[in-house]
């Protein structure tokens, strides 16, 4: 299970504007703002942003200043995935360590979308024993008891972090997992495949 929440897509105007820097050429910009505030490219600006976005790494400079935040609910295995992408990207997460004892458990805090019958049975004795040292630990604030829940704590437990990233580290996401063969992955990309001009600036018209 993954989901994103909150998208917000910034910095469009400045980044094509810097685009046109090494030209000179702003007298050429013909992009507005609509009545949504959305930035709408007009055909000279997303006719540069793709040649250039095509041109390679060295060109596409601009990219990297497109800047997009969200919100993503996803399983701690998942995570660990995500945290190879170390460049470009900032996470604030919610917080295991302090308020893994703040509500009760239950099964849908955990990713079991692709479990068995019979492992969503053994799931739900897990969730019940976390559940039961929780109550424990908020009568006894025991070390031992808060080191048995965070150690006892499945893989499949579902965190939410607000991340930020730019169009470039979205370009090396997308192309290094969308035939990944966690559902979570394709779930991500299917995301990034939403956002706007991702066909002509992530996926380059792929």
């Amino acid at each position: 299970m993954l989901k994103c929440e909150r998208t917000s897509v910034m910095n469009i105007e400045n980044a094509i504007r810097g685009a046109r820097n090494p030209m000179n050429s702003w007298n050429r910009m013909d992009s507005s703002y609509d009545e949504e505030g959305e930035y709408i490219l007009g055909p000279n600006d997303l006719g540069l942003a793709k040649r250039l976005r095509k041109a390679g790494t060295d060109h596409r400079k601009y990219i990297r200043q497109i800047f997009v935040s969200v919100d993503i609910t996803a399983p701690l295995y998942w995570w660990k995935e995500y945290d190879t992408y170390k460049v470009g990207t900032v996470a604030n997460s919610t917080s295991t360590m302090h308020k893994i004892h703040s509500k009760p458990f239950e099964r849908n805090d955990f990713s079991h979308d692709h479990m068995t019958e019979q492992t969503l049975l053994f799931m739900d004795t897990v969730v019940a024993e976390l559940e039961k040292i929780r109550l424990r630990y908020l009568e006894t604030k025991s070390k031992e008891d808060w080191y048995d829940m965070i150690q006892l704590l499945p893989s499949s437990y579902n965190q939410m972090r607000t991340c930020t990233m730019n169009y470039e580290t979205l370009i090396n996401i997308y192309f290094a997992r969308k035939n990944h063969k966690l559902v979570e992955w394709h779930t991500f990309c299917s995301w990034i495949e939403s956002l706007p001009y991702a066909k002509e600036l992530i996926l380059a018209d792929e």
